[in-house]
């Protein structure tokens, strides 16, 4: 039995995207893809173990990287984490998957898109302080197997203090880096994903 038996996931056809213009890396041109593919006739929930072995759909991952006094959180994913494939990387991004738990009045447009992601950063990180955050990109690497079913909607939090631990076994060895460090001596060591936003930090 997989072990996603029974996940449902929101996701969009992979058409849809090449229709709006696919890309390879990070684009900032948001407003251009954000309003169609969270627009409740454009987005729908299908079963995560199908969808993680199917490319001609994109499942929807908000990437939430936090920013305070200019360094960058960053953490090292654990073989309890879900994503066997990026186990022993380490990551900027902290999100996962929108499910039917979070779907609000609007069936499956913005507002059920946030509620999932405060629901995922409220599993994955202890937060002190205030924050504000907005969406500053999106992110897509068909290079990869786990990279040509994901399309990634880059969210930047900018934080009151730095006073943030880990809520989940899977994030291990959370820290503060500078865009500096990230972008040389670590870089080779961050999932694909990071690597490609280590590489923007300095435009956020």
């Amino acid at each position: 039995m997989s072990k996603y038996a029974g996940e449902q996931i929101l996701v969009i056809k992979r058409e849809l995207f090449d229709t709006l213009g696919s890309f390879q890396g990070i684009q900032t041109d948001v407003e251009k893809y954000l309003s169609t593919i969270i627009n409740p006739s454009n987005n729908f929930f299908m079963d995560r173990a199908e969808a993680e072995e199917d490319p001609t759909h994109k499942q929807l991952i908000p990437y939430a990287l936090f920013r305070h006094n200019g360094k960058f959180i960053n953490y090292m994913r654990s073989k309890s984490g879900g994503e066997a494939r990026l186990h022993a990387k380490r990551s900027m991004g902290i999100g996962g998957h929108i499910n039917p738990e979070d779907e609000r009045e609007d069936h499956l447009g913005m507002e059920t898109y946030l509620a999932g992601v405060e629901r995922e950063i409220n599993e994955e990180l202890n937060i002190q302080g205030n924050y504000t955050q907005k969406i500053v990109a999106l992110l897509n690497d068909d290079s990869n197997e786990v990279g040509k079913v994901h399309l990634g909607v880059v969210h930047l939090f900018e934080l009151e203090t730095n006073q943030v631990t880990s809520n989940e076994d899977a994030i291990a060895d959370l820290k503060f880096n500078t865009i500096e460090e990230l972008q040389g001596e670590m870089h080779e060591n961050l999932e694909s994903w990071s690597q490609i936003c280590a590489d923007i930090l300095k435009e956020l």
